[in-house]
């Protein structure tokens, strides 16, 4: 039995501590930082907006104290991007290295362009430090709808580990050793979500969507490899496979607000409206990370200039179509 912590009480936290529990052979718990959100939670027995209809076990321990992580065996983090380094500064005191430190978060720190695996070893001097990721939509996860996932680091052992206590019947989880490959997948096909729903909300077709896709993971690739990903992580879990689930599902955040951008709301309101939205920081981060290395990522600039400048989708779509023709692996044709 392993004690299993979980930092956040948001949607996929609380599907990984339910999944965990349901295992059997567990102890779990929730920290938030806010105590009003715990106690909702318990009130209700679920998180209504979060995870409506998803029952939260009486069993599953909740506490906005973070010195419930003395002594855990594994501590998952699974925070919005932009609060993981200070929710790493708040665990720091209570962690020790025996903890195996996992990253179920998707993004890229916008000052420093760091992973945020890069960030919680930063702050937590860890070696055990494992990342999961996949098509994994937290509303399915608590309800034990079969998905596969997979748990990366560059400690086998710790990857192991953590396929070992997570896994089950409904949980299947690979293991990867490429971690900037793994992570930056999962962070980048957000933006391309977003794209996916604006050209949803804008009246677009199946095909505009395949193509925003599958150029989608084509710039993705570009990005990963020159940051020393491996090309093959991208058709893989990590890549084609978290992409495909965000960019179609119901449950996608990313391209919820996508579709209201399309549909004419500013990308301001429409972040407000369906909160956590991790491609809006993201395609900042991602096309100041891909000036920093070299990296033409055409969809990802028009985005931005959509998110942050005033663009106009409409005109997004025409420069785009309007690029100048090339091959399609124009790397191969240097």
């Amino acid at each position: 039995m392993a004690d299993i912590v979980i930092l956040g009480s948001g949607g996929f936290g609380l599907s990984l501590a339910v999944s965990a529990y349901n295992t059997g052979n567990h102890s779990v718990t929730v920290w938030s930082k806010f105590q009003q959100e715990i106690d909702d939670i318990r009130a209700h027995g679920e998180h209504r907006q979060k995870l409506p209809n998803v029952k939260i076990p009486e069993d599953i321990r909740l506490t906005s104290d973070i010195s419930c992580i003395k002594g855990c065996d594994m501590l998952i983090f699974s925070v919005p991007s932009g609060f993981v380094r200070s929710v790493a500064g708040l665990a720091k005191p209570y962690a020790d290295d025996n903890m195996v430190v996992v990253n179920s978060g998707k993004g890229i720190e916008e000052e420093s362009l760091k992973l945020l695996s890069e960030v919680i070893t930063e702050e937590l001097g860890t070696d055990k430090l494992v990342v999961l990721s996949g098509p994994s939509h937290a509303e399915e996860v608590a309800r034990g709808i079969p998905t596969t996932i997979a748990a990366a680091s560059y400690n086998k052992n710790a990857a192991k580990y953590v396929q070992e206590q997570l896994g089950s019947h409904n949980l299947r989880i690979y293991l990867n050793d490429d971690v900037k490959g793994c992570e930056l997948g999962g962070a980048l096909k957000n933006i391309i979500a977003l794209c996916c729903g604006i050209c949803d909300g804008m009246g677009g077709g199946d095909n505009t969507k395949a193509a925003l896709m599958t150029r989608g993971i084509h710039e993705i690739a570009k990005l990963g490899t020159a940051a020393g990903a491996k090309i093959v992580t991208f058709s893989g879990l990590t890549g084609i496979g978290d992409l495909i689930v965000t960019c179609t599902s119901v449950h996608s955040r990313n391209a919820r607000a996508g579709r209201l951008i399309g549909q004419g709301m500013s990308p301001e309101e429409a972040v407000r409206q369906v909160g956590t939205v991790e491609g809006y920081a993201c395609c900042n981060a991602a096309y100041k990370l891909a000036q920093k290395l070299g990296v033409e990522m055409p969809i990802t600039e028009q985005l931005n200039k959509v998110l942050f400048h005033g663009g106009n989708a409409q005109e997004a779509i025409t420069v785009l179509m309007n690029r100048p023709m090339i091959y399609e692996h124009e790397e191969l044709h240097l």
